[in-house]
């Protein structure tokens, strides 16, 4: 496979963070998905997040699988560390890179064939132990890179390009995420950035499980009348429930949102999420009532999007497992090996 690389040279006065790092020193090779893939867009957004994030792109850890979603970290943060997993087990892989080394930035892309059929399991177990790190869907409802075959999480009923009616019934990964556990749950469109973009940023802060299902239509194979995963569908059925305002450590973002009440929710890190209420009676902090609200607007044939739910008190695994400070990957052989008369001092707890 061959890959474009883009010119290393660019304009001297191009906007730069504050850091100094510009846009394209976020950015990644040419993509080689289809013109128009909605998984161009969402590498756009996370660019985008990054860089007004401040972040160094060698503080993140970009992770994958296989599929259309899994090539997408070629396209974006091109100088941070990236591993590339096999079928499904990108959340394991990642899950050892966070024990080992818990200050890099964790970033898993994957896909709906990659997470909800091979990779089931491996989600799962990542949501609910509570892996520090952000899962990206990119969510198409088809296997692209083989045709166009219906996914795990095709909507019963939608029809195939070639006019199939899929009869199983769909895997929600919005609603498994929120039942395994997860601390932070939204869903978004990839045309939709003004608010993917703030949910992506306010992800990256979020200390624990952070889910993002993105609807990314597939435009070679899942963009026609009949299907839901389309373009047109989407944007005819969208159900936001928020918009979202994204302030780290308080500097101030300004952002043009729908009017509505406003709810602000601190972060473990003091970030600010402010919530553009578009639905009065919709509370993110309910993990409950998110499952409930879900359940009825997707019997009506909604899409709902937004931050779902969101715990700013929650810890992670290594919280749950009482890891020392220093990241695993830097202790010596004094630390690990500490000697017989600690391991019989660690012994006698347990007599």
């Amino acid at each position: 496979m061959t890959y474009l690389a883009k010119p290393k040279l660019h304009h001297p006065d191009l906007a730069k963070n504050k850091l100094g790092y510009t846009h394209r020193d976020y950015e990644g090779t040419v993509s080689t998905l289809c013109a128009g893939c909605g998984h161009d867009s969402i590498s756009a957004a996370i660019i985008q997040a990054f860089f007004e994030l401040d972040v160094a792109p060698h503080r993140v850890a970009k992770l994958s699988g296989i599929g259309c979603s899994s090539k997408t970290p070629t396209y974006f943060l091109g100088n941070s560390h990236g591993f590339n997993s096999v079928h499904g087990r990108m959340p394991s892989v990642l899950t050892g890179a966070n024990l080992a080394n818990r200050e890099l930035i964790y970033l898993g892309v994957s896909g709906d064939g990659d997470s909800a059929s091979i990779g089931l399991g491996q989600f799962a177990h990542s949501m609910r132990r509570g892996v520090n790190m952000v899962y990206i869907v990119e969510n198409n409802g088809v296997y692209g890179l083989t045709k166009g075959q219906f996914s795990a999480t095709a909507d019963k009923g939608s029809k195939s390009k070639r006019g199939a009616i899929n009869n199983d019934e769909p895997i929600d990964m919005v609603m498994m995420a929120l039942q395994l556990g997860a601390s932070f749950v939204a869903r978004s469109f990839s045309g939709d950035k003004t608010q993917l973009t703030p949910l992506i940023k306010a992800a990256v802060q979020h200390q624990g499980a952070a889910f993002l299902d993105v609807i990314s239509p597939c435009v070679a194979f899942n963009n026609h009348a009949g299907s839901t995963k389309s373009y047109d569908f989407v944007r005819e059925h969208n159900e936001s429930v928020n918009r979202l305002d994204f302030m780290p450590q308080h500097d101030e973002i300004t952002a043009d949102y729908a009017p509505g009440s406003l709810r602000e929710v601190r972060q473990h890190d003091g970030s600010i999420l402010r919530l553009r209420k578009l639905h009065e009676d919709y509370d993110p902090s309910d993990r409950i009532t998110a499952m409930d609200f879900l359940q009825r607007r997707h019997a009506d044939g909604e899409i709902v999007t937004g931050l779902l739910y969101v715990d700013p008190d929650a810890g992670d695994l290594h919280v749950a497992l009482n890891t020392v400070e220093t990241p695993l990957n830097r202790l010596g052989a004094s630390e690990l090996i500490p000697g017989a008369a600690a391991l019989e001092k660690f012994n006698a707890t347990l007599r």
